[in-house]
């Protein structure tokens, strides 16, 4: 999209870069289709094989008021150095070699038996930036609403807004400002970002058909995926909680267009918790359900909070988006509609 261009690279541009024919490229398209964050999310390379240790500011240098004559003591800004993980996701596809001969274009078939394997990895990953929690799945990294998961209590609490639900049944809304200094998603030093594809070719598939002793030829593909989610700055995160989903099915309650607290009053605000909106790409993340609401919150009050514009995507392609005082909002059908209630 023409609104979230700028200097750093998303994982279309680095799947440009390392496969220039776009065979990858074509991979990445397909990863975007229902959980968009996979196309806006930025990409940096980490400084180390399995994790990315980055020093995150804990507190600002003094400042004081002098007179001639007179000194001032040092200062100093003090830091604090997190690693964060990097999780290997994986999937492989063994086709029958039978049928993708029978079809006629052995490559074609293949990849189209593969395509389910690649949107499983796709989901999978939206659903651990979102939800991933390393005390249950250490072998992942830890999501976004772990790490924006309180009202009260932790210095960003400030960036959680609390829309009002109460009980089960509720779904959350998030505000990332994506940049190479604020919030990015990381790959292995030395490695590449994305899916990286590995034709194993013609192998003798044991167990086929549920039986040990069955033996079958198949061709294998290999796909992996090591991702991690870096928040270097937590205030460009801004989680809009408590959303309930009833409501918004009907918009009424708090999510009635004439409530100051249904979603869009909600996102402004949202908007005017980043600190700086030229330092970051910044979108909106919601489900089909807030999606929809808000389009019909539109036709209801807005007056200019909300509009459609046009724009390109990552690949060149024409489209039209959603966006709220200039920030587009984007569909993820990760966000789920039966969150509990934060606290």
């Amino acid at each position: 999209m023409a609104a979230l261009s700028n200097t750093s690279l998303t994982l279309a541009d680095w799947a440009k870069m390392f496969d220039p024919d776009g065979k990858i490229a074509v991979v990445t398209n397909v990863l975007s289709q229902t959980n968009e964050i996979l196309e806006d999310c930025v990409f940096k390379q980490a400084n180390g094989k399995t994790h990315h240790r980055v020093t995150i500011s804990t507190g600002l240098p003094a400042s004081y008021w002098r007179q001639v004559n007179q000194g001032i003591p040092p200062s100093k800004a003090t830091t604090a150095q997190v690693d964060e993980g990097i999780g290997m996701l994986e999937a492989r596809s063994e086709t029958d070699c039978v049928l993708a001969r029978l079809s006629g274009d052995v490559n074609k078939f293949r990849f189209g038996q593969s395509r389910t394997h690649i949107e499983s990895m796709g989901q999978t990953q939206a659903n651990t930036m979102f939800y991933g929690r390393t005390a249950t799945q250490p072998a992942s990294y830890l999501g976004l609403g772990d790490r924006f998961g309180v009202l009260s209590g932790a210095a960003n609490s400030q960036n959680v807004i609390n829309a009002g639900g109460t009980g089960a049944g509720q779904m959350s809304v998030y505000l990332v400002g994506w940049g190479d200094e604020t919030v990015y998603c990381t790959f292995p030093e030395g490695s590449q970002a994305g899916i990286v594809h590995q034709d194993l070719g013609e192998q003798t598939v044991y167990g086929a058909g549920g039986v040990a002793a069955n033996r079958m030829q198949a061709f294998v593909d290999l796909f992996q995926w090591h991702h991690g989610l870096v928040v270097q700055d937590w205030r460009y995160v801004v989680r809009i909680c408590n959303i309930d989903t009833s409501d918004s099915q009907i918009l009424g309650g708090l999510q009635n267009p004439a409530s100051l607290n249904n979603l869009l009053h909600q996102m402004v605000r949202a908007v005017y918790r980043i600190p700086n909106l030229n330092m970051c790409r910044p979108a909106f993340y919601v489900n089909r359900l807030a999606h929809s609401a808000l389009a019909r919150i539109a036709m209801e009050k807005s007056q200019g909070a909300l509009a459609l514009q046009e724009g390109l995507t990552q690949f060149g392609s024409p489209t039209r988006y959603l966006s709220c005082l200039g920030v587009p909002i984007r569909r993820c059908d990760a966000l789920r509609v039966d969150e509990a209630e934060v606290l």
